[in-house]
């Protein structure tokens, strides 16, 4: 995932809105999201290449999110596979604060990530470029490739039309695609400086990435409600037009 945002417990009808858009190579083999054949109640897509995942739920109401966290200049070839901090999670029975401390343990085995995890009603998130885990409050959050709610524009963007739709009584999930969509590319002034330089910045900028090799391949929008109900619906793009959804209701 290279940005999620989301609003937690803000919304007098919804837990959880959440809104995210996965980039990546375009080569890079993928399944869109499924229930898993080992791990049924898991809902998640899957990178074939090292079997982990970027976003998923449960039946029983986990959730859990990964974004890389961009320094070219830090980056090593030899390391674990980020996604399977995702699938390990969402598949185990622990819960997020205990396997986030396990995981503080050898977080410098993997390049750098930004990892969301818990369930819907209590929910925690680490950096192994950051200060530590903490609980995630009521409030609307971003993410994309540095620290949570970092001041890039996109991560603003994102915030400002989560903050718009917290006022609002029906929630339009064509709204949240379409905010997804979006390809605006940032002022220079306003661009962040992550060692990838200025044209690269430029690209990375957009909500929506588009370059010739490597971009947006899925969109996703979950809304969880007050009792529970569960909406999921991913859009890819890349290497084909496909639109997964599934509703069901959390059991815990």
């Amino acid at each position: 995932m290279c940005l999620i945002v989301f609003a937690y417990k803000t919304h007098p009808q919804y837990k959880l809105i959440l809104a995210a858009n996965r980039d990546e190579y375009y080569d890079r083999p993928t399944i869109a999201a499924h229930w898993w054949e080992h791990h049924p109640d898991m809902l998640a897509g899957k990178d074939i290449k090292a079997g982990g995942t970027w976003l998923g739920v449960t039946k029983t109401g986990k959730l859990s999110a990964l974004t890389n966290y961009r320094d070219p200049a830090a980056e090593e070839k030899e390391t674990l596979s980020r996604g399977l901090l995702v699938r390990n999670f969402l598949a185990g029975k622990i819960g997020s604060e205990e396997y986030m401390i396990r995981l503080s343990e050898f977080a410098d085995k993997y390049n750098g990530f930004n990892f969301l995890c818990g369930t819907i009603d209590k929910l925690h998130y680490f950096s192994n470029k950051g200060d530590g885990i903490y609980e995630v409050g009521p409030g609307i959050y971003g993410i994309s490739n540095h620290l949570i709610d970092s001041l890039w524009p996109k991560v603003i963007k994102g915030k400002d039309f989560l903050k718009d739709l917290a006022g609002s009584d029906n929630i339009s999930t064509e709204a949240i695609f379409s905010m997804l969509k979006e390809t605006e590319i940032y002022p220079d002034n306003e661009l962040p400086d992550t060692g990838v330089g200025i044209e690269l910045e430029r690209i990375l900028s957009a909500v929506f990435i588009k370059s010739p090799d490597y971009g947006t391949r899925s969109s996703t929008v979950i809304l969880v409600d007050n009792n529970n109900n569960c909406f999921f619906e991913e859009r890819s793009f890349i290497p084909a037009q496909e639109t997964i959804r599934h509703e069901f209701t959390i059991t815990e």
